[in-house]
């Protein structure tokens, strides 16, 4: 019932890599970006990406994560704590609404930028559950103009 399947065990099989992984190289970027942000690819082609290109070659792990999350328009970073010896990371997509309202995406791990690309990864296998479960929803009827109807009470 999800988005598509082959999608969903790569995106699975991606979380899975990130959080058994211990540090990021630039093949894991080019494999998060490969099959988890399909924007980045059309963004840098019109040029607004090429921060990302240095970034990862000047290894600055940690602003290539938030830089990817900055290019998806859905999901904002709501907040970036260390607890018990691990990096929490939050994204949510009301970014204006107290976070306890907010529907958040929550991601762990002992390496900061991990645990941002972990989070973005698990929003990304979100998004492809929601599109699924639009997909397989009632079709949506289209109004017919020619029979409207003035329900007004003029009384």
């Amino acid at each position: 019932m999800l988005f598509h399947p082959r999608y969903d065990n790569r995106v699975g099989r991606l979380a899975d890599e990130l959080l058994h992984a211990q540090a990021v190289t630039p093949g894991l970027i080019a494999k998060i970006i490969a099959e988890a942000c399909a924007r980045v690819p059309v963004l840098d082609k019109a040029g607004k990406a090429a921060r990302l290109g240095e970034l990862t070659a000047a290894a600055a792990w940690t602003d290539v994560a938030l830089t990817l999350v900055e290019l998806e328009p859905a999901w904002r970073l709501r907040r970036l704590v260390y607890e018990d010896g691990e990096w929490v990371c939050s994204l949510g997509q009301q970014p204006n609404v107290p976070a306890s309202i907010d529907d958040t995406i929550d991601a762990g791990h002992e390496v900061l930028p991990l645990a941002i690309l972990s989070a973005l990864v698990e929003a990304r296998r979100r998004d492809g559950a929601t599109r699924a479960a639009r997909s397989i929803s009632v079709p949506r009827v289209r109004t017919v103009s020619e029979h409207a109807v003035c329900c007004d009470n003029f009384a």
